[in-house]
């Protein structure tokens, strides 16, 4: 599972749930979106509404204090669920598992369970929705399973290959700093790196990152290193 979250553009996919309330409510993966640990919810509408919001924040202290506090429950919230869940060690379970899962915690399960979303594994579910498809009588019940498992298997080979994408780009960003760090001269090497297309999101997330365990460790000098190091490339990458 990877250690950081890098958001990957891939298209967009659908849960259509079966008339029962266990069942996934519509969700989408997006480059915008990839959010595994589930903190930001879903994707809000209305472009007045969250500046307005965010001016909220930028004035009112208690807030942006209590919004702060929000986050910090909501992470536990999930945190503590995540927990209490045990992945079957089958393919049908496996499926069942998706199925029972938050629409917004479809991403955070994929990364966690991706070794598991193998050939075997989408065979499997392929093979069930050839089953129903083909059944020679079809009830509700069948057609509403057929449309939830449709809907699965889009929504898991969408996710599947954006995290694949995200260990890749991964593995590029932190080579980019990498190459950064052992500059002679940082600026030039960024400049450098702009023209080649090295600066990016995920190369901003590998920065997020490394400031947040150097703030963790007390390496205040680090932290502020990077954080002056990420306000260059952001500034690069705008």
């Amino acid at each position: 599972m990877a250690a950081l979250s890098i958001g990957i553009a891939t298209t967009s996919s659908a849960f259509l749930s079966r008339p029962t309330p266990r069942r996934l409510r519509p969700t989408r993966i997006s480059c915008v979106t990839w959010d595994p640990e589930g903190i930001l919810g879903p994707p809000q509408t209305g472009h007045i509404a969250r500046k307005e919001f965010q001016r909220r924040l930028e004035k009112d202290s208690d807030a942006r204090e209590a919004f702060e506090r929000q986050v910090i429950e909501e992470k536990e919230r999930r945190r503590a669920v995540r927990e209490s869940r045990v992945a079957p060690d089958t393919a049908e379970g496996l499926i069942e598992y998706f199925l029972d899962t938050e629409a917004r915690e479809i991403e955070f399960e994929i990364s966690r369970l991706r070794p598991r979303l193998n050939k075997e594994f989408f065979s499997h579910l392929q093979f069930e929705i050839g089953q129903l498809r083909f059944a020679v009588s079809k009830t509700q019940d069948i057609e509403d399973r057929l449309i939830e498992l449709e809907a699965l298997q889009k929504a898991l080979q969408e996710g599947t290959e954006a995290y694949d994408k995200m260990q890749i780009d991964l593995i590029k960003a932190k080579e980019s700093l990498t190459k950064i760090l052992s500059s002679k001269n940082i600026k030039e090497t960024l400049l450098e790196m702009v023209e080649t297309n090295e600066l990016n999101r995920s190369l901003l997330t590998v920065l997020d990152e490394n400031i947040a365990s150097a703030q963790q460790g007390d390496q205040k000098q680090a932290a502020e290193f990077m954080e002056k190091l990420r306000g260059a490339v952001k500034y690069m990458t705008v």
